[in-house]
């Protein structure tokens, strides 16, 4: 079985993942990272030297090799996967999708302190970052909105999320 998790950045995907995987046991993999390793190119060098289509590309063809695999796998899908192509269908078809949700205030509060790491928002003032959210979120949700189960994030443990993500999936 592979479980997507999908959400916009500063959702919880990568923290979310990691605790569900120890506690199913099963392999973690976090899309952006393997493009890198795959790439020896972190994600901002790609877009910097090829651009973003070139790393769209690289991105639907990391994800289809995963999801082709019959191993237990928790994936972990950057925040803009789901918008791309057909990626949504695809990941609704091979895995169990999860969109892990969060509003602008808990989004904006979590990314303010991550903006250094997060190419997209780092030449964001404060102020303005509440605002860009809710515009990217608005466009993303039509995609996020597809998966196959919802679970908010907002004010909640890691593990109460981790919990709620196993029962909804009757694990």
């Amino acid at each position: 079985m592979i479980i997507s998790l999908v959400g916009y950045m500063g959702s919880g995907k990568s923290h979310i993942s990691k605790i569900l995987s120890d506690k199913l046991n099963f392999k973690l993999i976090d899309l952006d990272k393997d493009i890198s390793r795959r790439n020896k190119l972190t994600i901002p060098e790609i877009f910097e030297k090829k651009g973003e289509i070139y790393f769209r590309k690289l991105e639907r063809e990391a994800l289809e090799e995963i999801l082709a695999s019959e191993e237990n796998v928790i994936l972990s899908l950057g925040g803009g996967t789901p918008v791309y192509y057909n990626n949504m269908e695809i990941i609704n078809h091979n895995s169990k999708s999860v969109f892990l949700k969060a509003s602008v205030g808990t989004l904006a509060e979590r990314l303010s302190k991550q903006k250094e790491k997060r190419p997209l928002i780092a030449n964001i003032d404060e102020e303005n970052l509440p605002e860009f959210i809710a515009k990217h979120l608005f466009e993303r949700n039509q995609f996020y909105s597809k998966a196959q189960y919802n679970v908010n994030t907002d004010n909640r443990e890691p593990e109460d999320i981790v919990n709620e993500i196993i029962e909804k999936l009757y694990i």
